[in-house]
């Protein structure tokens, strides 16, 4: 019986061996042994095609439609398989697509910097990390997101939803990174040693935290005297040293101080004296300590570690707000309804409810 063969090649520029990429599907009434290569890849189609599939009077467009066809029919519609991890698909680009993931090519080169990608939809979404667009807003705040899954995960503080459960204990979390330092607590595992002395801790937060002991930095500043501290529990135990007796009142309001230096610092709230001035940006500061918290922007530091999750931060302040997502706390209560919120600009966005 007479078959029709039909070959075609294609170019070759990355030395990858066709029998690497394609399977043979076979069958009753076909037979193809076919690789799915790269557009840009040299690689051979031959395509037997049995006398009882196709007419002489056929032109080789149509024999071909007709095998596909009937592929798609004998194979569950999915006749595009990897031979590298075994999946199947219905339409040869999304095969191509796919084979990209195991050659490493990466076709999306992006304009503004070297990095490269081997989905088109990857490229898109990083070129918005240099246009600042994030098409993707909370509807319960004000943040916005570069991608749906960010935003779909940063929906959990607002919802309470936590999906991971720890399998020890009755705990969950709303991500998979808080439950896996959580459960460092049942393991015992600290993962994280210091290089500096042989204490180990098993978040890298807490790492960075304890490592200012030895970098000999001092982020925690008393506001009543300007003494610095390398622990946050320091500062805790000193500023227990000005409880007490406040001789120092401040003529403008009714605020009084133990050290002559806190009431000083004080003065400025009413003087609008910022002599505290950052040396990267155009930023002032009443404070140092609110300079010394502004600067952590610009360094990346983040000192303020959750004993819950790990998670750090550049101020106290936002480590607060975090502790609410353990702790279930709402402080924001709005006057009209008594409904209360975890955040105060959640709190200022739902009263225009009664506004109007």
């Amino acid at each position: 019986m007479q078959d029709y063969i039909y070959e075609r090649q294609k170019e070759d520029r990355h030395g990858i061996s066709p029998n690497d990429l394609g399977k043979i599907i076979d069958n009753d009434n076909i037979k193809i042994d076919e690789t799915h290569g790269l557009e840009d890849k040299k690689t051979y189609e031959y395509i037997q095609i049995k006398k009882e599939n196709c007419s002489k009077n056929d032109t080789l467009r149509t024999c071909k439609m007709k095998v596909r066809q009937s592929i798609k029919a004998n194979t569950g519609k999915r006749p595009y398989q990897c031979i590298q991890c075994d999946k199947v698909f219905a339409h040869k680009s999304i095969f191509i697509r796919h084979m990209r993931t195991h050659t490493g090519e990466r076709l999306f080169q992006c304009s503004e910097c070297e990095k490269a990608f081997t989905l088109k939809s990857d490229l898109v979404g990083h070129m918005k990390t240099h246009t600042g667009e994030r098409p993707f807003k909370c509807t319960q705040c004000e943040r916005a997101f570069l991608q749906n899954t960010n935003l779909a995960s940063h929906m959990r503080i607002h919802t309470g939803e936590r999906p991971f459960q720890c399998s020890q204990c009755d705990k969950a979390f709303s991500y998979k990174v808080s439950l896996d330092s959580h459960m460092a607590i049942h393991t015992g595992d600290k993962p994280y040693p210091c290089s500096q002395c042989n204490k180990s801790f098993s978040y890298k937060s807490a790492l960075n935290c304890h490592m200012s002991i030895h970098s000999g930095k001092k982020p925690y500043e008393c506001s009543q005297c300007g003494k610095t501290f390398s622990l946050n529990s320091y500062l805790v135990r000193h500023m227990k040293r000005h409880i007490g007796e406040k001789s120092y009142h401040c003529r403008l309001c009714d605020e009084t101080f133990s050290q002559n230096s806190g009431l000083i610092s004080h003065t400025r709230i009413h003087t609008g004296e910022k002599p505290y001035k950052c040396t990267q940006c155009d930023k002032a500061f009443s404070h140092k300590c609110n300079l010394s918290g502004h600067m952590r922007t610009h360094t990346g530091e983040r000192p303020y570690c959750c004993s819950q999750c790990g998670k750090a931060f550049s101020d106290n302040s936002s480590l607060k707000r975090h502790m609410g997502i353990h702790t279930g706390e709402k402080p924001y209560k709005c006057s009209q309804c008594n409904k209360t919120f975890r955040f105060n600009n959640s709190l200022i966005r739902h009263m225009m409810i009664h506004t109007g």
